[in-house]
């Protein structure tokens, strides 16, 4: 297999941040990771577009050759095929909760940190638009303020005593939010909290570069 990224996109940083987790806690995972620039514009030429119709990131070409796209999708197979340690649960009602806080993390974070970046200080050199962005802001407050709820007992994780994926998912919107310079966090001292400490862990480390 093969796993198609860009460093410092959010969604494919989701995925790597998974896979690093799993490689920390004792997994041997062989996967390659082939960077595809999104600044050079890689992701709009025939030979990507071959992969993902829409150009997008991340991309996994399976053993067979045939790819599969969107991170969610993906972290979910990499999850199956390397069940240790569990990201997305280890009981029922473990997975419904994780699922419940990936609803949280990615649409309700990630996509407007995606949108605030872009309005702002688009990598893609999109133009700036502070309509967009505000709304993004203004979005993003119901889903930061239930998350920094559920961090209020002190816990490590979003989940609990181990990190899942919505943990992923959300250390890669805030890393996106850095590289943007958009401040969200300001009120939010669990998530702070938690930001800090996500980010010390060497998993993160060895995948995070803003």
């Amino acid at each position: 297999m093969k796993l198609y990224v860009f460093m410092m996109a959010p969604n494919p940083t989701r995925v790597r941040l998974l896979l690093a987790e799993k490689r920390a806690a004792g997994a041997e995972i062989d996967l390659p990771e082939i960077t595809v620039s999104l600044i050079e514009g890689e992701h709009k030429q025939p030979e990507h577009l071959a992969r993902h119709p829409l150009g997008k990131l991340p991309v996994l070409e399976l053993d067979d050759g045939s790819f599969l796209t969107e991170s969610g999708a993906i972290a979910e197979y990499l999850e199956e095929i390397y069940p240790d340690p569990p990201l997305l649960g280890a009981s029922p009602v473990e997975r419904a909760r994780v699922r419940e806080l990936e609803c949280l993390a990615n649409g309700g974070v990630l996509a407007h940190v995606g949108r605030i970046v872009h309005a702002t200080n688009s990598p893609l050199g999109l133009p700036a638009n502070p309509e967009v962005a505000a709304e993004g802001h203004s979005a993003l407050a119901g889903p930061l303020q239930c998350l920094d709820d559920r961090l209020a007992d002190s816990r490590p994780f979003l989940a609990g005593e181990r990190p899942t994926l919505p943990d992923c998912t959300l250390q890669a919107a805030f890393q996106f939010a850095r590289f943007g310079k958009a401040e969200i966090l300001e009120g939010y001292e669990n998530l702070k909290r938690w930001d800090a400490a996500f980010r010390e862990r060497e998993a993160a480390k060895a995948v995070l570069v803003a």
